[in-house]
């Protein structure tokens, strides 16, 4: 009687190849590939059939090869989008890039910081330069813009990446929704309409951004369902000189705003700062909110009232997401909490009521 024998490469071919294992298997040698440089997405029990196909075939992937390939740069990059002059972190920033911090740093990954100037560089040269000389193993973005295309790109690039706010195109990448476009903005103009207010304003952040041209449509419309309109709608970079320039022109009108709301808390800031220094006070004369929930609104004269947006767990969530896409496991819980308004001295009724 003969034994059945596990067949044999023929003489001379060396040792099984990962065909070998992929014909056994019954996938293609590229499935194989993914299974043991855990990339991709394989179905569990294709991976356990396509492993136990190479115990079979006693093969084993080439190590060096394998560190080619799968050798990571440890590295997540974050891209921020400045619509001012000059290259800027900015002071909301911070906690948003701690947030991150504390997710990569544990797992031993570093944070690759990129600040544009909208307009003004070739995102897309960068990307593509740091996709080929494998500097980050995924990304994060900020600040999609009308018209975007960073999305289709991290596509063509294969690289991964996470959006922080809306994308301009439902669907076209994955994303963070940790700021819903009317969260802060309604509570804003129902504090603010149930203080007394009508003659209300909003100094806006960049008139292409996606987020902040759904907080101002967010605006309007809350302040129609009260059966006001705004006294001005203003949209411009994130800068507090702007804000302060644009507070001096909405002074000078005939008739002034009694309240206005900014875009940034530093925009709130200076804006308030420009109101006193033209005589006025700040809530008597006007009401000021800023949106960030920055610590330092605390401590100005008076504290500032403001929407609090939560950017360290911003940060974190997108770090975990980002992680998640490539293939990491993070078992700790990332809530994302509704920006809220914070009421503090900075508003009041109008004068006169």
């Amino acid at each position: 009687m003969t034994t059945p024998r596990t067949p044999q490469k023929p003489r001379g071919s060396g040792r099984p190849t990962i065909s070998d294992v992929a014909a056994l298997a019954g996938v293609s040698p590229g499935a194989v590939s993914k299974v043991f440089n855990g990339t991709g997405r394989i179905s569990e029990a294709t991976a356990e059939r396509i492993r136990e196909a190479a115990r079979k075939l006693n093969w084993r992937p080439n190590a060096a090869a394998i560190a080619l390939r799968t050798a990571r740069a440890q590295a997540i990059g974050l891209v921020l989008s400045s619509d001012s002059k000059v290259p800027g972190v900015g002071a909301g920033n911070m906690d948003f890039i701690s947030g991150i911090e504390s997710v990569l740093t544990p797992r031993e990954y570093g944070l690759l910081l990129n600040v544009f100037i909208a307009g003004q560089h070739d995102e897309g040269h960068f990307y593509r330069t740091l996709a080929e000389r494998q500097r980050m193993d995924g990304i994060i973005l900020t600040n999609s813009m009308v018209g975007d295309t960073r999305p289709e790109l991290m596509a063509r690039l294969g690289l991964p990446a996470v959006l922080v706010g809306a994308p301009w195109k439902p669907g076209a990448i994955e994303y963070v929704d940790a700021d819903p476009p009317s969260a802060g903005i309604a509570e804003t103009v129902d504090h603010l309409v149930g203080l007394g207010h009508e003659r209300i304003a909003y100094i806006s952040g960049p008139k292409d951004f996606v987020l902040p041209v759904l907080r101002r449509e967010a605006f309007v419309q809350r302040l129609a369902e009260h059966g006001r309109q705004p006294h001005a709608v203003v949209a411009l970079e994130y800068s507090p000189a702007r804000a302060a320039e644009e507070t001096t022109a909405l002074l000078a009108g005939v008739v002034r705003p009694t309240a206005i709301l900014y875009g940034t808390d530093t925009m709130a800031i200076a804006g308030m700062r420009t109101i006193q220094a033209a005589g006025l006070r700040v809530p008597d004369d006007i009401s000021v909110v800023g949106f960030e929930g920055l610590t330092l609104g605390e401590w100005v004269d008076p504290p500032l009232t403001t929407v609090q947006r939560f950017a360290f767990q911003r940060g974190r969530a997108a770090a975990a997401k980002v992680l998640t896409l490539l293939g990491e496991t993070v078992e700790e819980p990332v809530p994302l909490e509704r920006p809220a308004l914070v009421v503090r001295g900075s508003t009041a009724p109008p004068p006169g009521t």
